[in-house]
């Protein structure tokens, strides 16, 4: 992948605190991190975009990896995987159907355990929020999915991936800006082709890795059934 990015944000997603960000440079240098609050969903997605866009002057100069579902289901997955089987079946009356394709194949692989996508009216509040944001930012290039649970699991023996943070803004919650700072450099580490991008076999968006996938061993899974 081409690389012309000059920043990378990650994006913690929540709101029993305000959202965290974190924003790193090319060389993986802190920039800025914050808290983000609003009295609306779309007040803070709109405070974020303002943050990103006062960076930049092409808004294809930054990346954001962002911490929440990018959509909810448009209907009940109609798709299981059986891992003892290893391939994919009909759902069943009694399952409810929720998660999107790259839930599955993380969950599947042991890589982490996913809060999975529902159709709207079943989400919590913290994904609709995150459906705003990344509403509100579909006029930059580079917006991506991510799981800090995944990356923390992906890059738990690698000493390889190495950030400058200061400690001005952990305050309010050390464990979220940990979490945005890890979404960034998920970011950093898949734009420099050193990670992996898994799902939207469904349409319904993909998420981001900081690594590439070692243990696959049915590639059936990668697929969405036709």
């Amino acid at each position: 992948m081409e690389n012309n990015l000059l920043y990378y944000m990650g994006i913690d997603v929540q709101i029993k605190r305000n959202c965290s960000y974190f924003i790193v440079d090319e060389n993986a240098d802190i920039i800025d991190s914050g808290w983000i609050d609003g009295a609306s969903h779309i007040e803070t997605a709109i405070n974020l975009y303002k943050i990103a866009q006062a960076l930049t002057v092409d808004q294809k100069e930054i990346a954001f990896g962002i911490d929440a579902p990018r959509m909810p289901l448009k209907d009940k997955r109609p798709f299981y995987w059986d891992g003892k089987k290893g391939l994919w079946r009909n759902r069943k009356k009694k399952e409810k159907g929720h998660g999107r394709h790259c839930e599955v194949i993380i969950k599947s692989l042991g890589i982490a355990n996913p809060q999975w996508a529902r159709l709207e009216p079943e989400c919590e509040d913290w994904m609709r929020l995150g459906f705003d944001i990344y509403r509100q930012m579909k006029g930059f290039d580079n917006v991506f999915e991510v799981f800090p649970s995944a990356s923390y699991n992906m890059l738990k023996d690698d000493r390889d991936v190495k950030v400058t943070i200061n400690f001005a803004k952990f305050s309010q919650g050390p464990k979220d800006m940990i979490d945005a700072c890890i979404a960034a450099m998920t970011v950093y580490e898949f734009i420099h082709g050193r990670g992996t991008e898994v799902g939207n076999g469904d349409g319904l968006g993909s998420i981001i890795l900081p690594r590439p996938l070692i243990d696959v061993i049915n590639t059936d899974l990668l697929y969405w059934p036709t």
